[in-house]
């Protein structure tokens, strides 16, 4: 996992490996941290530089780990294999090139493909204009090689994607222009079509465009894109933040894709707050390797949730764990009943520490038994939404026990890893990856 430091610290991000191991002396604990080489990166989403899609190619070796900084552009590639309790720095690739060979900045998420190239989404141009969003391709040496998607197949807004290569289609997401958002969120920007409410349909491998979803009024800044895992379905969810719906996309009879809402977070009637109605928030979800669970996050709610998602089209609620968020008890915002009632939710302490924060990024592990959760969304933002004692206190990771047979979830009590004591002070958390694939990077082909 890897940290951004954007709580007015003068230092750079950094990679931290955390220890995993029950057995180990030094479990729950930062063991190695590899600090990046500028100020002002913000380190956010990553991926591997090669996953399942390359199983075909007996070279593919899943040993670096790709880290786009989303403010300054820039792409760290991170040896993980040689050692990998402590990961070191192999490339640089520098905005400058990237904007020169390509127009693109802001750099966000990052998939192998099974050519060996790596491709990433950029959010916009290196001013931060959403017009000029696209997807970036390194070779395998890590090299700018150009853009993926044919000329003039660039809509606006850019941010996740997941390519589904037996159904010959990428899809990708719409967060909003990296000129509103980075300053922090403003619900005007949202009024004044700053933000996304599609999904694209791409032709792959081609780049061409051939289809574009408006979700509409209840699909607002959908984030995460994911695919069931199995290469031969042809459904996915993507997760929308400000209306907090899960939105499954799927192909119809004709060949086309279309859309439905399959989880509905209902927004919550709070006091003291900026607004009288708080969403979720939904901001990260995962779906289990064997495709039968789904797990969202609440940010501002502060709730983990668990889906059935055996019937794809509709999810049943399966477990559901406070970790946080804005309502919790001690907290000076409270939500209200249908009958008028104050109400909080109990959050528990972990090895004595108050859960600071929201539940954010989530990654699972291949044996479906255990979430890591982190609750830094994006600096300007958490310092927005959860003040300084997000910010200033910093980042902590917890383990959330799953039960796979009947569905619940639990905080696992021995575990909390707290970036508040980190040696150059608090830092944010973000992302977290696994050295030996997770299931938010590996696609099967």
């Amino acid at each position: 996992m890897y940290d951004s430091a954007g709580t007015g610290i003068n230092k750079p991000d950094y990679l931290a490996t955390v220890d995993l191991d029950p057995n180990s002396p030094t479990y729950s604990q930062v063991i190695h941290r590899l600090p990046v080489t500028h100020i002002g990166d913000e380190l956010h989403h990553s991926g591997w530089n090669s996953c399942s899609s390359c199983h075909g190619d007996p070279s593919a070796k899943r040993r670096f780990l790709i880290l786009p900084s989303l403010l300054s552009g820039r792409v760290y590639v991170v040896d993980t294999a040689t050692d990998p309790r402590a990961p070191s720095l192999h490339k640089v690739v520098q905005a400058e090139d990237i904007a020169e060979k390509t127009g693109l900045g802001f750099p966000h998420t990052s998939h192998c493909l099974a050519s060996g190239d790596i491709m990433i989404s950029c959010l916009g141009d290196k001013e931060g204009n959403a017009a000029g969003n696209g997807f970036l391709l390194l070779d395998s040496e890590f090299n700018v090689k150009g853009r993926w998607e044919k000329p003039g197949h660039s809509p606006l807004f850019g941010y996740d994607f997941w390519y589904q290569p037996r159904h010959k289609t990428m899809i990708s997401s719409t967060w909003g222009a990296p000129a509103a958002f980075r300053t922090g969120f403003n619900l005007q920007h949202v009024q004044d079509g700053l933000y996304g409410r599609h999904l694209h349909v791409y032709d792959w491998p081609g780049g061409e465009l051939k289809q574009t979803l408006d979700l509409g009024e209840t699909g607002l800044l959908p984030l995460e894109v994911r695919f069931l895992h199995d290469p031969s379905k042809d459904t996915g969810y993507v997760g929308c933040a400000l209306t907090s719906n899960m939105v499954r996309f799927f192909k119809t009879a004709d060949g086309s894709w279309s859309h439905e809402v399959a989880i509905d977070v209902k927004p919550l009637k709070v006091r003291n707050w900026i607004l009288p109605e708080m969403p979720g928030l939904i901001t990260d979800f995962v779906i289990s390797l064997d495709d039968r669970y789904l797990y969202l996050v609440n940010w501002l709610h502060g709730d983990i949730r668990q889906y059935n998602i055996e019937d794809p089209a509709k999810p049943v609620l399966a477990g559901q764990v406070w970790v946080g968020g804005l309502l919790q008890k001690g907290s000076d915002v409270v939500y209200l009943t249908d009958d008028g009632q104050e109400q909080q939710y109990s959050v528990p302490q972990v090895k004595g520490h108050r859960l600071r924060g929201g539940p954010q990024m989530i990654q699972l592990s291949l044996d479906g038994k255990r979430i890591y959760v982190t609750n830094s969304l994006f600096s300007r933002w958490d310092e927005q939404f959860y003040g300084d004692d997000l910010v200033k206190k910093g980042s902590h990771m917890l383990q959330i026990d799953v039960d796979t047979e009947k569905g619940g979830l639990a905080i696992n009590p021995n575990f909390f890893v707290d970036f508040s004591k980190e040696p150059d002070g608090p830092a944010l958390a973000h992302e977290m990856r696994y050295p030996g694939g997770d299931c938010t990077s590996d696609i099967w082909i």
